[in-house]
């Protein structure tokens, strides 16, 4: 069986758009989760083309704007409204060249704190959002965070709060994007994950170990993720798209995996064949 293994353009985060391409195609990988924050906004034509050209399949997007409300990321505009225009262009971009992609989303921070609001408005955004997705040809996969980043990013931050925001917008092109350095540490995290059955868009696996900067993640295999076990989980629901290989890893930090992105990809590359061929035996 071919390994369903791609590259969350995350993982590269130092090198640019097209040093990415060339990569990935030298070391075999198929598969590519785009970051459009490498694409140029003014002028993406010339890099979609190259991306299409490379033969590289798009499994997943991370959208410039992925939020109704500001994260670290994107702190303006402020207001949903304007966010949710600019995700509707990048469904619209990614839609008309890549069919069938997902596109990843979280929800911004609560504005003053104010959780039942923002949860309402939020179900409305990603209710018309899925079904502006489904006109063109593409999905969209709710990714509830760590906890370690409910004051930056996102005031879902577990599989039960996915859950209910996912049943409450009651779309098929909207579901799961399941990172596995996320939720790991949830004791109900397997059961949880058999209640996404059909509904699992993307996976993104990496490693854990108690993380010194915001962006620490591990080699898949090298913390203490039961990955081996979640991904198991993870195929019993159903799920036969890719796991993408999504590592952070701040400059700052003296074994920085960002500063060797090639080593980063190949040794992720033949962690994961390990752990796949647990999977399947």
């Amino acid at each position: 069986m071919n390994e369903p293994f791609g590259v969350s353009q995350f993982t590269t985060w130092t090198q640019t758009f097209e040093e990415d391409l060339r990569l990935y195609k030298d070391l075999g990988i198929r598969y590519i989760e785009v970051c459009e924050a490498k694409v140029k906004a003014a002028r993406p034509q010339p890099q979609i083309e190259s991306l299409l050209a490379s033969g590289l399949v798009v499994s997943s997007v991370q959208p410039r704007y992925h939020s109704p409300f500001p994260n670290s990321l994107r702190s303006k505009p402020a207001e949903p409204a304007p966010r949710m225009k600019l995700l509707r262009e990048s469904i619209r971009l990614f839609g008309r060249h890549f069919p069938g992609t997902t596109l990843v989303v979280n929800t911004g921070l609560a504005p003053k704190g104010d959780l039942s609001s923002a949860y309402r408005v939020a179900c409305g955004e990603f209710k018309r959002i899925a079904r502006f997705a489904a006109d063109h040809g593409v999905r969209i996969a709710l990714e509830p965070l760590n906890p370690v980043y409910m004051n930056t990013d996102t005031f879902i931050c577990s599989l039960a709060h996915a859950e209910r925001l996912i049943d409450a917008v009651d779309h098929p092109s909207f579901g799961l994007a399941a990172d596995l350095w996320h939720f790991w540490e949830d004791p109900e995290a397997h059961s949880r994950l058999r209640k996404f059955a059909g509904r699992i868009f993307c996976v993104h696996v990496s490693d854990w170990r108690t993380p010194r900067a915001f962006a620490d993640r591990l080699l898949p295999g090298a913390g203490e993720i039961p990955v081996a076990k979640l991904l198991k989980t993870i195929r019993s629901t159903g799920y036969d798209g890719v796991y993408s290989l999504e590592i952070f890893s701040d400059l700052g930090l003296g074994d920085s995996l960002w500063a060797h992105p090639r080593r980063t990809v190949l040794e992720g590359q033949k962690a994961f064949s390990k752990i796949w061929r647990q999977i399947c035996d």
